[in-house]
């Protein structure tokens, strides 16, 4: 069935009222009609079951059948601060967190960034914000996953310590501490070699992953000051676009996200 993010207002008791680039996809480009199902969804965790009654120019009419809580959100909500990649491969990230169940995408600039401006990486927030849509849609989320402004890497540290939970920084030096044991203790709190200790089940996880070329060592000194603790992913270096989906689904599994 299909599914389409809406905004509340859209909604009304048992009646909603598609407009916008939902409206034309149902319309032209799925042609759907009268009677046919789709689900609506409002960003609130929700999801409605609906019935198109009435297809116009300008808008889709639907009669709300049932409403249920969406399932396809995790109970951990990862942050994943994100260097800024060139090409496209920054909205593969986008697309792929999203399915995979991160709630919050933070573009990162740090010092190995090839674009280092704030203001061009913003310009790409409308493009990007459809991407994240779309996988949503396609994923069976509840819920769209936040796009913050882009930040720089400093801005970022403060950001992640002001906001809480456990903090970390997958880097290639780092030879001890790994995701194992960080999570690997059967819900007790876990204590690492270097005298770290983790809570059993944080609620909310910040992930930073640099940009091709990975953190400088002076970058992640700065982190460790933030309580933003260095882990190992493994003896195999990944790439700035899949170290995060690979730290992302092996936190999600280690925490029970995705039995």
């Amino acid at each position: 069935m299909y599914r389409f993010f809406i905004s509340p207002d859209q909604l009304e008791g048992d009646r909603v009222v598609i407009t916008g680039p939902a409206a034309h996809q149902i319309r032209n480009v799925l042609r759907l009609g009268p009677g046919d199902p789709i689900v609506v969804l409002d960003n609130s965790g929700w999801e409605r079951e609906a019935e198109i009654v009435e297809v116009g120019q300008e808008q889709i009419a639907g009669r709300v059948l049932s409403k249920t809580l969406a399932t396809g959100e995790p109970r951990t909500k990862v942050s994943l601060y994100q260097g800024v990649l060139k090409g496209s491969h920054f909205e593969l990230v986008l697309q792929k967190g999203t399915e995979l169940g991160i709630v919050e995408f933070v573009p990162l600039i740090s010092q190995r960034c090839i674009i280092a401006s704030l203001d061009d990486v913003n310009k790409k927030s409308s493009r990007w914000e459809r991407i994240v849509q779309e996988a949503a849609e396609q994923s069976r989320r509840g819920r769209l996953p936040r796009l913050q402004s882009a930040m720089l890497f400093s801005q970022a540290c403060e950001r992640a310590k002001r906001t809480g939970g456990l903090s970390l920084i997958p880097w290639e030096e780092e030879k001890r501490v790994n995701l194992k044991l960080v999570f690997g203790k059967g819900g007790k709190e876990t204590k690492g070699k270097k005298g770290l200790s983790f809570p059993s089940r944080p609620f909310s996880i910040s992930l930073f992953i640099g940009p091709e070329g990975g953190f400088t060592f002076e970058e992640v000194t700065l982190a460790q000051r933030y309580s933003i603790v260095p882990i190992t992913l493994g003896p195999r270096i990944l790439r700035a676009e899949t170290a995060g989906l690979v730290a992302t689904a092996a936190i999600l599994y280690e925490l029970g996200d995705l039995s």
